[in-house]
């Protein structure tokens, strides 16, 4: 009775202590969660063409133009830059890209933005982008939509080979048609 007794203590100091070892704090859900788009959209196909991984800011009740000025490059989102992969080589927005992963750059404009992709890599914001590791420049039109989107968001939709890029935020969409 006495083993069985000391056996049932220490097993329970053993577990009250390696719970406390092994616990750990993980963060908060960032303000500006990371996500991530392709084409096709389905999960379930692994034969993509392309898939963006990007932060998500949000309005909150401020304006576009104050988180990503006209004419001043913004990393197309928040936190690190955006990096986009191309599974093949496509041509995006008019110009032929050969396949790999680009850091994502835009330069909002009131008509078009300026789409970039850069072969900088591990980036936080635009602050050291540098027009010399450009790869192309293409242009995205910009139409309105009726109904605003708080979070930035990028999405890819099309049938077979030819497909657009959106980028959509507030009541902004940008269009930049891929062929694959």
């Amino acid at each position: 009775m006495k083993k069985s007794i000391l056996s049932i203590i220490i097993f329970t100091i053993t577990l009250v202590f390696s719970n406390e070892i092994v616990a750990q704090k993980f963060p908060e859900l960032d303000k500006s969660p990371m996500d991530a788009a392709s084409y096709p959209s389905s999960y379930r196909v692994s034969d993509k063409k392309v898939k963006v991984i990007y932060s998500r800011p949000q309005l909150k009740k401020r304006s576009i133009d104050k988180l990503a000025p006209a004419g001043k490059v913004w990393r197309t989102g928040a936190n690190e830059a955006a990096e986009i992969t191309f599974y093949k080589d496509l041509n995006f927005g008019g110009k032929e890209v050969k396949a790999g992963t680009y850091t994502l750059f835009t330069v909002p404009g009131e008509k078009e933005w300026t789409v970039i992709l850069s072969t900088a890599k591990n980036v936080w914001g635009a602050y050291f982008y540098k027009d010399s590791e450009d790869v192309v420049r293409v242009s995205g039109n910009v139409s309105k939509s009726n109904e605003p989107l708080e979070a930035f968001s990028i999405t890819f939709e099309g049938e077979g080979d030819d497909f657009n890029m959106y980028l959509g935020w507030g009541t902004t969409i940008v269009t930049v048609p891929v062929k694959g």
